[in-house]
């Protein structure tokens, strides 16, 4: 461990331009790309002062602050272009929250690191389109938050409803969304608008334990607790009406609903039992790196392959979990407005992942190779015309959702040329932490955080109160902030902004 004063540390550290400060190598040992992360300058404090009291004397235990952490994944074996860090970065187990970084699949010393992925494999965000506006929903809005509650199972360890045998569960990890089609839970189209139309194809349920099986076999269906909600929302502001459009939005005050959750139990428990694997290839394989947490394999051995097909089929629950939900959520709506979720037009505009590690290619140094790129909150975020993307969107680029606070708003965006040569087609993924949980808890009252969102016309239902404080919008870096970053920066571009009325969460 480098052990250096806060101002031999900001000696490795220089600004290319407003937005974004490049790490030299030498800031952590053993560098063999640079890093880079994007601020302004609210956010720019946040970092530089994470750091400097990182530098006190005695500081010790805790993660280490987000630019360690995106130096230490710029050491590790087979890593190409930069070790990026999004304006939403915050320290996490191994990676940063909001770092991103690529692996060249062509060399044999390159590795997977669930580090990179995190614990809630797809934890993503599924936005769906109503034709109802802010006016048809203002009369009926605590009965429609109440009737979403009563749909979508929430809470700690809350349980699904959707009918599950554990052959069922095997099926739906291999099968993803086509599961979810086969069983009539979504609609073909809903596939066609989500990453990897909801199947990642690698998934293979046999190397998943025991273990992992049955903690997500009652957990299918279910929001569960921490940062995940279901909100309904009204479009404030539209950047782009074309974009806007072809995503189905008319206009200011149309109700969508976000609905962001991830692979619960389940995919906790696929990375806690890879990081045990990947102990021990470490030590078979010599693979040094500057953080335990950042426990790795190489991509083509044992322990890599079976992470990727587990990670894989967790990602599978993961689109299973929210197609369920938007299942429920349908009828909660079709319920309250004595119609077909069909004639409300609850279309899927978009399902991003934010947690994942996926195959692809990208141009490096002018030469197109084949990457693992590492997305940990972080969004891919394509540009226009590349294949990869629905017919729907080829003309505006990939959709990107990111989600705001309790309380807060939301914003879509869409991916950028520029996105792709910097960033390996990343962007941000939400507002991301300012305050750890525990802070949070010391810090702020309950009961405010809930009077404070009626204050504001919010609906809320909340299965524990208690964990309200943590998820308080005083606890995030402003998503506002976040998000302009990303745009100034030129990695993605403002579609619309959303604006909470009802929050169902855990």
């Amino acid at each position: 461990m480098v052990v250096r004063s806060y101002d031999d540390e900001c000696q490795y550290i220089e600004r290319i331009n407003n937005h974004c400060w490049k790490i030299k190598k030498g800031f952590q040992p053993n560098m063999n790309v640079e890093g880079v992360f994007y601020v302004n300058s609210h956010l720019e404090k946040l970092m530089f002062d994470e750091l400097r009291n990182a530098c006190r004397p005695g500081m010790v235990g805790g993660f280490l602050p987000g630019m360690k952490q995106i130096a230490n994944v710029a050491a590790l074996p087979g890593i190409v272009g930069r070790s990026v860090g999004l304006p939403d970065v915050h320290s996490g187990y191994g990676f940063a929250i909001g770092n991103m970084a690529a692996f060249d699949m062509e060399d044999p010393s390159a590795i997977v690191s669930p580090g990179g992925v995190g614990f809630d494999i797809n934890c993503g965000v599924r936005l769906l389109r109503t034709n109802l506006f802010e006016k048809d929903v203002h009369p009926v809005k605590e009965q429609l938050a109440q009737s979403l509650f009563d749909h979508i199972p929430v809470g700690v360890g809350s349980k699904g409803i959707i009918p599950m045998t554990a052959r069922d569960l095997d099926e739906a990890l291999e099968m993803g969304m086509d599961w979810s089609l086969r069983e009539g839970y979504v609609w073909a189209e809903d596939k066609e608008h989500c990453e990897e139309y909801g199947r990642m194809l690698n998934a293979d349920p046999s190397v998943v334990s025991t273990r992992a099986k049955k903690r997500g076999l009652p957990q299918l269906g279910t929001l569960g607790a921490g940062n995940h909600y279901a909100e309904i929302q009204v479009v404030d502001e539209i950047y782009d009406k074309f974009a806007a459009s072809k995503m189905g939005i008319e206009g200011k005050g149309q109700v969508v609903l976000m609905i962001h959750c991830g692979s619960r139990g389940f995919g906790h428990q696929v990375a806690t039992d890879a990081l045990v694997a990947m102990e021990k290839a470490m030590k078979r394989d010599n693979i040094e790196t500057n953080d335990r947490q950042l426990a790795c394999a190489r991509i083509n051995s044992k322990e890599g392959q079976e992470y990727l097909n587990g990670m894989a089929a967790a990602a599978n629950f993961a689109w299973v979990n929210r197609s369920s939900m938007t299942f429920l959520a349908r009828q909660a709506f079709a319920k309250m407005f004595k119609t077909t979720p069909d004639d409300l037009d609850m279309h899927v505009i978009y399902d991003v992942s934010h947690n994942i590690a996926k195959m692809e290619e990208h141009i490096v140094n002018g030469k197109r190779k084949r990457l693992l790129v590492h997305r940990k909150g972080s969004t891919r975020a394509f540009p226009p015309h590349h294949p990869l993307i629905p017919v729907d969107y080829q003309l505006t680029g990939q959709p990107v959702l990111i989600g705001g606070t309790m309380g807060t708003c939301s914003y879509v965006l869409t991916g950028t040329e520029r996105g792709m040569e910097e960033t390996f087609g990343s962007t941000c993924h939400g507002a991301g932490r300012a305050l750890s949980r525990a802070k949070s808890r010391r810090n702020i009252g309950f009961q405010d955080v809930l009077d404070k969102l009626s204050n504001q016309g919010i609906s809320v239902r909340v299965a524990s109160p208690k964990l309200v404080m943590e998820e308080a919008p005083e606890s995030y870096k402003n998503v506002t902030d976040v998000v302009d970053t990303c745009h100034a920066a030129g990695i993605s571009k403002k579609t619309m902004k959303l604006r909470p009325i009802a929050v169902i969460k855990g």
